[in-house]
């Protein structure tokens, strides 16, 4: 495994007594990323691990900030502020994140910088979109990984910058986020470790073991498009293992059924909880020769959760595809 490494390109800066007093220790119980190591000369000041959560990043496939349809990255969470001198400003901290991911093999996303975050006459408006569910602005609420080191305001001399790699068997996204005040410059790290809510990949075992003790399982392999149905290519060793279940026991008719967590409208949860399951049904019959005279397909929306929809952790294993026997 690689260990990403910040270097800086140029004299390491020195913090002197007249600036910002920034720490000399970490804040206790604090740490680097394990394959991502600090800014040269930066001090961590905030640090929390999240177990399981859904984060909000808003970029789409073209690499293009899309508040409007964020996608959910599902997994742990670790979100690590650092302080450096101010003297690292944020086209110098931008270019040596980016220099660095790309020397370990992460793709970048995106990497932006000043008023390319398109904050107009508003420069604090990134911060509270990005972070701060309520407020003017009515963000997308990555609040809940907590808030921590307060960012300046009405600045522009900030960046972000989002990398994507993969490290055992998990796609891990980089988020870095770094603004200059009058002081110091806060970055701000997010580290999302993208892998399913249940561990272990569906087998056709365990589809026979569940279906012959309880009548249905629960399928967490399939991944839609965000808020859409169509499936994505990552589906398929999942969707090939339940037809080859399907096929092996011809003489059984099986429920496709699409489940939601309960944030948004109950009706168009609904109707996107059958739509995915029609999606499923059609993908099993049109590219693996299941026999149509087997499937139907329903949704239920939030009406049958198997957690609490009050945490992260429980709607993400609220959303799920169930295989029922009839």
């Amino acid at each position: 495994m690689r260990k990403i490494t910040i270097l800086t390109l140029f004299l390491a800066l020195l913090v002197t007594s007249n600036v910002f007093a920034q720490r000399t220790e970490d804040i206790d119980g604090s740490k680097d990323y394990p394959t991502i190591s600090r800014f040269e000369g930066a001090v961590i000041e905030f640090y929390k691990e999240t177990k399981w959560g859904s984060y909000k990043l808003p970029v789409n496939d073209k690499g293009i900030v899309d508040w409007g349809n964020p996608k959910a990255l599902e997994g742990k969470v670790t979100r690590i502020q650092y302080t450096v001198s101010k003297d690292n400003n944020s086209d110098f901290v931008l270019h040596n994140y980016k220099a660095a991911f790309k020397q370990s093999g992460y793709d970048i996303l995106i990497a932006i910088a000043n008023e390319e975050l398109g904050v107009s006459d508003r420069p604090h408006q990134w911060t509270e979109m990005y972070y701060v569910a309520g407020g003017y602005y009515n963000g997308i609420g990555n609040e809940k990984f907590g808030l921590g080191f307060q960012w300046p305001s009405w600045n522009n001399n900030q960046c972000f910058i989002v990398a994507k790699g993969h490290e055992n068997d998990k796609d891990i996204y980089a988020i870095v986020f770094a603004i200059v005040d009058a002081n110091y410059t806060l970055i701000t790290q997010d580290i999302i470790e993208v892998e399913a809510v249940e561990t272990g990949a569906v087998t056709v075992d365990n589809i026979s073991e569940d279906i012959t003790k309880k009548g249905h399982i629960a399928i967490y392999d399939i991944h839609f498009e965000t808020g859409k149905s169509m499936i994505k290519p990552e589906s398929a060793e999942a969707l090939k293992t339940i037809a080859d279940y399907i096929v092996a026991h011809s003489e059984k008719k099986f429920y496709i059924v699409g489940h939601t967590d309960n944030t948004g409208d109950f009706s168009a949860n609904q109707s996107l909880s059958e739509e995915r399951a029609k999606s499923v049904m059609n993908d099993l019959l049109t590219n693996y020769s299941v026999n149509t005279e087997q499937l139907g397909a329903y949704g239920v929306s939030s009406l049958a959760p198997v957690a609490s929809n009050q945490t992260d952790e429980g709607k993400a294993k609220n959303r799920r595809v169930e295989i029922v026997e009839q």
